[in-house]
């Protein structure tokens, strides 16, 4: 993957991770990954569409998955997709919380671990620095 598309990836999504919407800035020791949506293993390629801006923790969840286990359904779900999807539409923040508001919503909140403990206490310190908006 070239620089220039790389860069582009980079602006696009603002400089956040586009699953969990961590800014770059508040993770300066973890450079954000250029990810593959669609994993190359299962056909994804190196264009513009099939690649996101993801942290380090996101990017190392996901990996190549593209569904996972609706946590209150128990049924196999897509994950959610950056170039397909809005994503005001499939979560929204309460608090330090993010809400999944749908199946792909709760499917990837729970894979990616949004909520875990970690991940709660750093957007609460955010909140707190009036960082997080």
């Amino acid at each position: 993957m070239d620089a220039p598309t790389r860069l582009e990836v980079r602006k696009r999504a603002g400089s956040r991770c586009e699953y969990c919407r961590l800014r770059q800035q508040d993770e300066q020791d973890n450079p954000f990954h250029i990810e593959h949506i669609i994993a190359k293993q299962h056909g994804g390629s190196d264009d513009l569409g099939n690649l996101s801006l993801a942290c380090s923790q996101c990017n190392a969840i996901k990996g190549p998955n593209l569904s996972s286990i609706d946590p209150d359904t128990g049924l196999l779900i897509r994950l959610f997709h950056p170039r397909k999807d809005r994503w005001e539409d499939h979560f929204r923040r309460d608090g330090a919380y993010i809400l999944g508001l749908t199946e792909v919503g709760r499917t990837t909140a729970w894979l990616l671990c949004f909520n875990d403990p970690d991940n709660l206490h750093q957007r609460e310190l955010l909140l707190q620095l009036g960082e997080l908006d």
